[in-house]
Order: C-alpha cells, then sequence, then structure tokens
C-alpha cells in the first residue's frame, strides 16, 4: 500500500460542513471541496462541476464534517506494541520500565510492528501527519524499518531519529549518515527526517554541539525533549550560549521551563510540542497551552506515548482544553484558550510546528489534501450547528471517522482501514508483544 503515487486523480466532497482552520477556525455549510492530483483545486458553495463527468469521483458530503487532517507534533511510534504497558507509571517507572527494560529488546523487526501499527491506529483517528520520535535506534537496521513502516502506512511522516536513551554506544554519527543517505533521497516525499537528539536538560555540552552540528551537516530539523534540567537548568539558553539556538526547533513539553525560556524560544522562531494527555499523567508540572499562548509561540499537540495515555487527536484536544481552564495566571472570566485555539493546535499550528505549514494544515487551495471526514449525524455529535468546532474538540472521537485522505488518496473509507494487511499487522503486533514480555 505504501506507494505515494496512488492517488485518487479527482476528488469532489460535495455539501459538506467544511471547517477550515487558517488563518483561524471558520465553519462554512454547505460547501464544496475539489481534489485534483492530490491537491486542493477548489473550495467553495456549489462549485459548477458535472457530477456525472467521466473520472470524477463524487462523495456526498451533506453528512460529513470535512477539516484538515490531524497533525501529531510529538509520538513515540514504535511504543504501538507496548499500548498501556505503562498506565499507572510515574515519569522515573516509564523511563526505567520502558526505555530502560522493554526498549533494548526491540529487534528491527519489532521497530517495523510497532511503527506500522501506530502509524495505522494514526490514520484510523484521523491523524494525518505525524512526528515520529524515534529514540530506538540501535542499529541502522532499526531505523531502515521504521522507516518503510511509515511509508508502507501512507502516512505523512516527520521521522525523528533518537538516540536511546541508555545506551551511549548507540549514539553514532555514522549510523545517522547512512540512514539519511539510503532512505531520504528526496525532501518531497511524505515521510522526511529529523534528528532526535537527547539535548541540553539531559546531556552534556560537548553532546549537545555535537549533535546540532550534525544537524546542520545533515541539513535536519531538530526536535528535542526539554526541561529545567536534570543537568542544564536553561537548556534554551544553553543552546544560545553556544551559537545553536535556530529558527524551525521544535521542543517537546517544557512545563518546568522559567518565562525566559519561552521567550527565547519565541524570538528565536522554535516552536513548542505539548502532549497534554501524558504531561497529566505523569505529573510534568503546569498545563503548557495557556503559557504558550501568551507567549505567541507556535504550538502543537502530540499523543506521545500510548503506553500511559490515548493515541488519538480528539482526547489530545480535551485533555489541552480543559487542562487550561486551571490557568493561574488568567482573570477568571475570559479563557486563555479556547476550542478553536485548540483545533488549531491539532491542524495549522500543528503542520506550522513541523516545518509544514505551506503544505498541510488548513484547506487553502494548493494544499496537499490531507483531510479528514467525520459523520456529522453520529448520536454523540448531532446536532453540530450550534458550534461545529466545539462539537469536535469536545464531542467527536476516532469512530466517527468516516474517511481520511492523504495527499488525496484515500487511507480510510466509510468508517474502514483500507489497508490490505490489517489483519496481518494485528497478528504481528501480537507476537512482537508476547516475545518482547516473555524476555521479562
Amino acid at each position: 500500500m505504501g506507494s505515494e503515487s496512488r492517488r485518487t486523480p479527482r476528488l469532489l466532497l460535495r455539501g459538506g460542513l467544511v471547517i477550515d482552520t487558517d488563518p483561524h477556525p471558520t465553519v462554512h455549510p454547505h460547501t464544496d471541496v475539489l481534489v485534483e492530483e492530490g491537491r486542493i483545486a477548489a473550495v467553495g458553495a456549489g462549485l459548477p462541476l458535472d457530477d456525472t463527468e467521466p473520472g470524477l469521483e463524487v462523495i456526498d458530503a451533506r453528512a460529513l464534517i470535512v477539516l484538515p487532517g490531524f497533525v501529531d507534533t510529538h509520538r513515540h511510534l514504535w511504543q504501538a506494541v507496548l499500548r498501556s504497558a505503562a498506565v499507572d507509571e510515574s515519569l522515573d517507572g516509564y523511563l526505567s520500565r520502558i526505555l530502560g527494560d522493554l526498549a533494548g529488546r526491540f529487534t528491527p523487526a519489532d521497530v517495523y510492528t510497532g511503527n506500522l501499527l501506530g502509524a495505522l491506529e494514526c490514520l484510523d483517528a484521523g491523524i494525518t501527519t505525524v512526528q515520529d520520535f524515534s529514540h530506538v535506534q540501535y542499529s541502522p537496521e532499526h531505523g531502515a524499518a521504521a522507516v518503510e513502516a511509515l511509508r508502507e502506512a501512507g502516512i505523512r511522516a516527520v521521522f525523528g531519529y533518537g538516540y536511546p536513551v541508555f545506551d551511549e554506544s548507540a549514539r553514532r554519527a555514522d549510523w545517522v549518515r547512512r540512514v539519511r543517505a539510503e532512505h531520504f533521497p528526496s525532501r518531497e516525499a511524505l515521510v522526511t527526517m529529523a534528528l532526535a537528539p537527547v539535548g541540553p536538560s539531559f546531556g552534556t555540552p560537548e553532546t549537545v554541539r555535537e549533535d546540532w552540528l550534525l544537524a546542520r551537516e545533515l541539513g535536519l530539523p531538530v526536535v528535542v525533549h526539554v526541561s529545567a534540567g536534570p543537568v542544564a537548568q536553561e537548556p534554551v539558553a544553553a543552546l544560545r550560549e553556544q551559537g545553536l539556538l535556530a529558527p524551525g526547533t521544535l521542543y517537546v513539553h517544557g512545563n518546568s521551563l522559567a518565562d525566559s525560556e519561552l521567550r527565547l524560544i519565541a524570538e528565536s522562531g522554535g516552536a513548542v510540542a505539548i502532549t497534554p494527555a501524558i504531561e497529566a499523567s505523569m505529573r510534568f508540572g503546569a498545563p503548557m497551552a495557556p503559557r504558550l499562548r501568551r507567549a505567541g509561540i507556535t504550538t502543537g499537540l502530540g499523543a506521545d506515548a500510548v503506553t500511559s495515555a490515548p493515541g488519538d487527536m480528539f482526547s489530545q484536544m480535551r485533555a489541552a482544553l480543559t487542562s487550561s481552564h486551571f490557568d493561574g495566571a488568567g482573570d477568571g472570566e475570559t479563557p486563555t484558550v479556547r476550542a478553536a485555539d485548540v483545533l488549531r493546535m491539532a491542524t495549522a499550528e500543528g503542520a506550522a510546528a513541523l516545518g509544514l505549514g505551506d503544505e498541510v494544515g488548513s484547506l487553502g487551495v494548493g494544499k496537499s489534501a490531507d483531510l479528514v471526514l467525520l459523520r456529522a449525524d453520529a448520536v454523540n455529535l448531532a446536532p453540530v450547528g450550534h458550534d461545529p468546532i466545539g462539537a469536535v474538540v469536545t464531542a467527536a472521537h476516532p469512530g466517527n471517522v468516516d474517511t481520511v485522505l492523504v495527499a488525496g488518496r484515500a487511507v480510510k473509507r466509510a468508517g474502514r482501514l483500507v489497508h490490505g494487511e490489517l489483519t496481518g499487522v494485528l497478528e504481528a503486533a501480537h507476537r512482537s508483544a508476547e516475545r518482547i514480555a516473555a524476555l521479562h
């Protein structure tokens, strides 16, 4: 299935309730969307097209909500085969069990299975773009397996080559160069590459400099976990002191960062990925969405780890919105973060955070047709007319996802994934999980 060339030549979504997200979420009832050669060709009410025209596929969208595909800006896809293995663990427990114990048992075949299962889970829930922070790279073969699975799934992805947290011997620049050279010949493909180093919060200044210079050498963006310590209490300032602070860097979490650190991110053109469900369950600190809004920082949402939290974007949007109500700096009357803000984080802002804002995240003409169609007539959504944006954020769930397009190609139709080997993927996931657990 993984061929990026198999697209619907011409597709007309007729009469849907369209929600665009740029420059801000806006509802357009009874609106058509025309897709040609994998891109959005036109958006408007009553587009003058003959629905019986040869070569034109028409989807009756009158009972559907049409919006840009969701963008997950931080996720460890390989952990899909470890689903719910650390639900009640603290951060230390997660690090010890998942990264310290189980991660080292993953073969390239396990990584392939985890990534494929995780990517299909994303698509099934309407996530069309994912940043895969793959800190399980114990060999170049692990990297090849992860990338192959992403391409097989048909998802748009930014593959973040990450070093295993507890295995310094696997931190090999020559392996990064090899994966970059062998598996990323084009920057225009659905799957692109980033470097996901340990970073200044957890690594020595010498290690950080080596990693950032490697990313510059290979022309790769950087995505990195940040917190106040345990090594650098001000990790963003530490990057500035070394001359490594650069636009396009994606910082993950940051709950414990001082406001001065957030100002540096904003001034440098960086972005932040937050994972509110995980940040709450593992007690990272106060909710980040309100602070990031006030700082003017581009913000994306992520599921992070399905070992401990849900893997769909609906859950992340609700977690972000609900937790933001505990904003101690607010006036108690006007919410710092609204449902529309959260939907934008899950789409247009998330795309911008990954450097893909010109390609996906909204319904602009010329953008890639990465779309999700929700059943507006489902009992948990109907009637959506009062506030469709609020309904998507607070009431929708993956079961409402009817159709998903990536670059104009259907990866889910009529509520079912179209991947031809889904049964085999699930069987492989069970075998992988059993083997890893048996080694415990």
